[in-house]
């Protein structure tokens, strides 16, 4: 049975989950590991560099672009057993897709980072059935491209969101140290929101275990003007560095060796060792 607790207490240091997509479109990383090679090489690289987990996703989320069909999907993960077998830390797969996760999860990934923002029967099932892990995105119903308005606040919102979602899984039977949550940094928020839940993550990391995924997004390029998305890794580290110290506990990001140096600092200072 996978367990986030027994991960996280292996490590001095929040946890850094590397970005390895499979894809031709991605916003920032398009097309460098839409092949066995490619995506050999970027795994390796992102295990040198320090990374935790893996997440792996084969279908763009970015604002731009519309989903690919799930048959797609899987098609585009046909080399994941060599991935699974050449790589020495868990892998997470990146999906909304209840059959795209048995897949990988058959495959031998341990984790499924759902980015449906709903709680759905189908996945519980899957999950369940694989012993595996489950991280939970809130999206307030959108994709990254809409705004949602949020009457209560998108913190309460994504609070609300995490209490539902906890106890229908718990309530599934799925174990509660194979579950975590991320507020979803672009989706269905506006900059604003996405300030705020940056600003307030604590509130929710008081109640909930917590990964962030800021990485090169939209925020970080409208603050400190670049529109260049591998530009922003200063930013993004930044960003990192501040939630790390406000306790999330894992970090998705595209830029693993710095956002590690810069875990290994907040722990440093927070817990008082080096």
């Amino acid at each position: 049975m996978f367990s986030f607790q027994k991960l996280i207490e292996n490590k001095k240091r929040p946890l850094v989950m590397g970005i390895l997509n499979i894809t031709p479109d991605s916003f920032s990383d398009g097309g460098e590991s839409f092949s066995l090679s490619g995506a050999l090489e970027r795994l390796h690289c992102l295990e040198k560099e320090g990374a935790d987990i893996i997440d792996i996703g084969a279908c763009s989320t970015a604002p731009m672009n519309e989903p690919v069909s799930c048959d797609e999907e899987i098609k585009r993960l046909s080399f994941l057993p060599e991935l699974v077998k050449n790589a020495s830390v868990p892998l997470s797969i990146d999906t909304f897709r209840p059959e795209v996760a048995e897949f990988a999860l058959k495959n031998g990934v341990s984790i499924v980072n759902d980015e449906s923002g709903c709680f759905s029967q189908a996945m519980a099932e899957v999950v369940k059935k694989y012993n595996a892990g489950w991280i939970f995105m809130h999206t307030g119903g959108k994709s990254s491209k809409d705004v949602k308005e949020y009457p209560n606040g998108v913190l309460n919102d994504v609070l609300n969101y995490f209490e539902g979602c906890y106890k229908k899984a718990t309530d599934f039977g799925v174990n509660k140290d194979s579950l975590f949550f991320d507020f979803g940094i672009g989706f269905g928020k506006s900059r604003e929101d996405d300030l705020l839940l940056l600003c307030e993550c604590e509130k929710i990391a008081a109640y909930y275990p917590l990964l962030v995924g800021v990485s090169r997004k939209r925020i970080i390029g409208e603050i400190v003007n670049e529109k260049d998305a591998k530009n922003r890794v200063a930013g993004s580290v930044a960003a990192a560095a501040l939630v790390a110290y406000k306790g999330a506990e894992i970090l998705r990001v595209h830029d693993v060796k710095e956002t590690v140096d810069a875990m290994n600092i907040v722990s440093a200072v927070v817990k008082g060792y080096i």
